[in-house]
C-alpha cells in the first residue's frame, strides 16, 4: 500500500461517520496481539488544552531520555502527525505500512460495519508504538472519554483538561453530563490529575474517583502552581516535587480550589516586570498555558511515582522545549500574525484573555471561521470585544459555516461595528474608518489579506475558530495550496 492509497481508504471511511463505542476497536485490538498493552500509557481527557498539556508531558519525557509515543488528533497539515515515535511524526509510507497489516490482519476492518476512520488511525497508532518499542506514550483521547476508541487503555496515569460545553450532542447538555463522559477513562489503580474545572465538572470528575477508590488531584488541593504572568512559571506537588523555570527552588503556598476557576500560587521570589520576557516563560504562549503545564507537570509526578523515571529537572527542559502547532502561535510579522485552534467558547474566553498580553489593547484584525456544527454566538461574544476589525470567511470544508452568516451572528450580537456594518461583503472598507470593518470574504486566502491591510504593518491579525482555518491560513502565508488531507467528521 502507498501512502496516496492510505488516504483514499481514509477518505472513504469518513463517509460513514462516526460510530462511539469499544467493540469494534476491542476485536481489532485481540486480532492485532493487543498491542495497546504492550506500552505503558498516560491517558488525557478534556475539553481544550488537552493537547498542549500532552505537549509539554511528551516533552519532558523525551528529556528524560525516554523514548516516547504521542498521539494526538486531529492532525492539523498531515495526517502523520497523529502518531509521533520519539518526537518525529512516522513517515507516510511506515503509515501505509501500518494500515496494510492492519487491513491484512483484522480482515472485516473497511467493511461497512468495520473500523471508523479514528478508530483506524488510534489502532494504527498502538502498533506503532509497540513496533517502536516506545518505553512510554502519551495518549490524547479524541472525543469525550468513555466510549473513545483510545479508551482501551489500561493507562499508568490518567489526566483531565479544562472541561467546558462542547460536542453536546453526544456528550450531554450540562458539564456534569461532560464530565462524567471524559471520566470513563478512569480505571481502577490509575490515579488521576485535574486541571481547575467548573464545580459541576469537578463533582462529576470526584464522584467517579471515589467509585473507582483512585487518588484525585486538583489544583489548590493537591498542587499548586504560579498561574500570574508577571513571575516565572513554577509548580509545587506533594512530598517536595518542584518544577521551577526561573532556576530557584521557589516557596510555593496556596492557590484557590477548582470552583473559583483562578489557580494561584503565590511565590516569594524573583518578579519580572510586567509585559518583558523572563527566563521562566513557557515555550507555548498565553496565560491559559499555565495551567496546562502545571497539569503535565501532576501528571508526570504521579507517573514518577509508578515507576517512570522523570524528574522535575526534565519538566524544565520540556516545558521549554514543547512545541504544539496552531496554539496561539505567531505566524509572520509586519503584521503580526496569530492563529489559535479555539473552536469552542470555552477556548475563545482562554484566548480573548490572553491575546492582549502578546498584541497590546489596541484591538487586532480578527479572520473567523467556524464550522456550522459550533456555537457561533458564543465564541463570537468572547472575542468581539478584542477586534478592530472583524474578517469573516468559511474554510473549504462541506461543514465550513457561511461568512455571511457570521455577519449576521456578529450584528446580532449588538457589536456596534458589525451592527453598523452587516451588509458589508467581500471587500472590507477602505481609509481610516477601521473600526467599522465586518466584512464576509469568498475565501481565507481573501480574508487573510483584507485582514492585514486593515492591520497595516504596526498591526496584528488573529485568525481563530477552527483548526481547518489555522491549516488555510499557513498555506496562504506559504503561497501554496491547502493540503488535502482525510479528516474524521469532527
Amino acid at each position: 500500500m502507498t501512502f496516496e492509497q492510505l488516504k483514499q481508504v481514509l477518505f472513504a471511511r469518513g463517509n460513514f461517520g462516526m460510530k462511539l463505542g469499544l467493540e469494534r476497536i476491542r476485536a481489532a485490538m485481540e486480532l492485532l496481539g493487543n498491542p495497546h498493552l504492550a506500552v505503558p500509557v498516560l491517558h488525557v481527557a478534556g475539553t481544550n488544552g488537552k493537547g498542549s498539556t500532552c505537549a509539554f508531558a511528551e516533552a519532558a519525557l523525551r528529556a528524560a531520555g525516554l523514548r516516547t509515543g504521542l498521539y494526538t488528533s486531529p492532525h492539523l497539515f498531515h495526517f502523520c502527525e497523529r502518531i509521533r515515535v520519539a518526537g518525529e511524526p512516522v513517515a507516510e509510507q511506515y503509515a501505509a505500512d501500518l494500515l496494510e497489516e492492519m487491513v491484512r490482519r483484522v480482515p472485516w476492518a473497511l467493511r461497512d460495519d468495520g473500523l471508523t476512520f479514528f478508530e483506524l488511525a488510534t489502532a494504527m497508532a498502538f502498533l506503532a508504538f509497540a513496533r517502536e518499542r516506545v518505553q512510554v506514550a502519551v495518549v490524547e483521547v479524541g472525543l469525550g472519554g468513555r466510549l473513545d476508541a483510545t479508551n482501551v487503555v489500561e493507562p499508568l496515569a490518567c489526566a483531565v483538561a479544562p472541561i467546558g460545553l462542547d460536542h453536546v450532542q453526544w456528550l450531554g447538555p450540562t458539564l456534569s453530563h461532560v464530565a462524567a463522559e471524559k471520566a470513563g477513562i478512569f480505571k481502577r489503580g490509575a490515579p488521576v490529575v485535574s486541571a481547575g474545572q467548573p464545580r459541576p465538572a469537578a463533582e462529576a470528575l470526584a464522584r467517579r474517583a471515589a467509585e473507582l477508590g483512585i487518588a484525585l488531584w486538583r489544583p489548590g488541593r493537591d498542587y499548586v502552581y504560579e498561574s500570574r504572568d508577571v513571575g516565572p512559571f513554577c509548580y509545587a506537588g506533594p512530598r517536595g516535587f518542584r518544577v521551577s523555570l526561573d532556576g530557584r527552588e521557589e516557596v510555593v503556598s496556596k492557590s484557590e480550589d477548582d470552583a473559583g476557576s483562578r489557580h494561584r500560587a503565590e511565590v516569594v521570589g524573583l518578579r519580572a516586570p510586567v509585559g518583558l520576557p523572563t527566563s521562566g516563560e513557557l515555550a507555548l504562549l498565553g496565560h491559559h498555558q499555565r495551567g496546562n503545564a502545571a497539569l503535565a507537570c501532576a501528571l508526570l509526578q504521579v507517573a514518577a511515582d509508578r515507576g517512570v523515571p522523570v524528574r522535575p529537572e526534565h519538566l524544565r527542559v520540556g516545558l521549554r522545549a514543547a512545541r504544539w502547532a496552531g496554539r496561539l502561535e505567531v505566524v509572520a510579522d509586519k503584521p503580526l500574525v496569530l492563529v489559535d485552534g479555539a473552536h469552542n467558547a470555552h477556548a475563545a474566553r482562554a484566548l480573548a484573555r490572553a491575546v492582549p498580553g502578546i498584541v497590546g489593547r489596541s484591538g487586532v484584525q480578527l479572520v473567523f471561521a467556524a464550522m456550522y456544527d459550533k456555537d457561533h454566538a458564543s465564541m463570537l461574544r468572547e472575542l468581539l470585544p478584542l477586534a478592530a476589525g472583524v474578517h469573516f470567511c468559511a474554510v473549504d470544508s462541506p461543514r465550513g459555516t457561511a461568512p455571511e452568516q457570521l455577519v449576521a451572528v456578529a450584528g446580532g450580537l449588538g457589536a456596534q461595528m458589525c451592527a453598523a456594518a452587516k451588509n458589508v461583503a467581500h471587500k472590507p472598507r477602505s481609509g481610516g474608518d477601521r473600526a467599522q470593518i465586518c466584512a464576509a470574504y469568498p475565501s481565507v486566502r481573501d480574508a487573510l489579506e483584507g485582514a492585514r491591510a486593515a492591520a497595516g504593518v504596526d498591526g496584528a491579525v488573529l485568525c481563530c475558530g477552527s483548526l481547518y482555518l489555522v491549516a488555510e491560513v499557513d498555506a496562504a502565508l506559504r503561497g501554496r495550496p491547502v493540503g488535502r488531507m482525510p479528516s474524521e467528521r469532527l
